[in-house]
């Protein structure tokens, strides 16, 4: 890499790190706004722009280069989840986020040469949704897992890790943060369009997946 392909990766990891720490300790706030707390957390208005930079990233470095910004995010944000958000909160946003954002690199690569819209379009809406399912049934389900007689609360507990589960109406959430999601990836085209503009390929670039 070039210095300023390394100063563009740098941009890329720090806004990945702000916008899932930032999401992880908003997702713990209802959106209270016109009655609206039991469909909304405020996290539900940062996050989705996870995905933007993860597509910005993966048209600039290749899927390679994607890969590199979502694990380095995935660490710092995991990391400093544990300390300013919870454990709880940190496991399953780390969980959705990683296996959310290699799909979505894996989706956008595969359609990396139709339309320009099409392949953040699709690979944010379909990861999206897996993103959204992990995230809210392991962060705010706070009763017995299907077939069992135990919680995840319960088994973090089995491992030193205290858990005190926040009894939010995950499912009504789940589905209003993924209507938002939806709702993003369509605004979000307009920005990535115009940044497509600005941005030229990797000085070196492997699209090899």
């Amino acid at each position: 890499m070039t210095a300023l392909d390394r100063r563009d990766f740098g941009i890329a990891l720090a806004a990945m790190t702000v916008v899932v720490l930032s999401s992880n300790i908003l997702v713990q706030y209802p959106f209270e706004a016109w009655g609206l707390q039991d469909y909304f957390t405020w996290g539900a208005f940062t996050y989705p722009f996870a995905f933007l930079v993860t597509e910005l990233a993966n048209r600039r470095f290749g899927p390679k280069g994607a890969r590199r910004v979502v694990y380095v995010g995935f660490v710092l944000a995991v990391v400093l989840s544990v300390v300013l958000a919870t454990p709880r909160i940190a496991i399953a946003s780390g969980t959705a986020f990683l296996t959310a954002q290699l799909l979505d690199i894996s989706i956008f690569s595969r359609l990396r040469d139709r339309a320009w819209w099409l392949p953040p379009f699709a690979s944010s809406t379909i990861s999206a949704a897996v993103d959204t399912m992990l995230f809210f049934s392991i962060a705010f389900y706070c009763g017995a897992l299907p077939g069992t007689d135990h919680t995840i609360s319960g088994i973090l507990s089995a491992f030193g890790i205290p858990d005190e589960c926040v009894a939010l109406p995950w499912v009504t959430l789940a589905i209003a943060d993924y209507g938002v999601k939806l709702t993003l990836s369509v605004i979000s085209i307009i920005p990535y369009g115009a940044m497509l503009r600005f941005m030229r390929p990797l000085t070196i670039q492997r699209r090899t997946a």
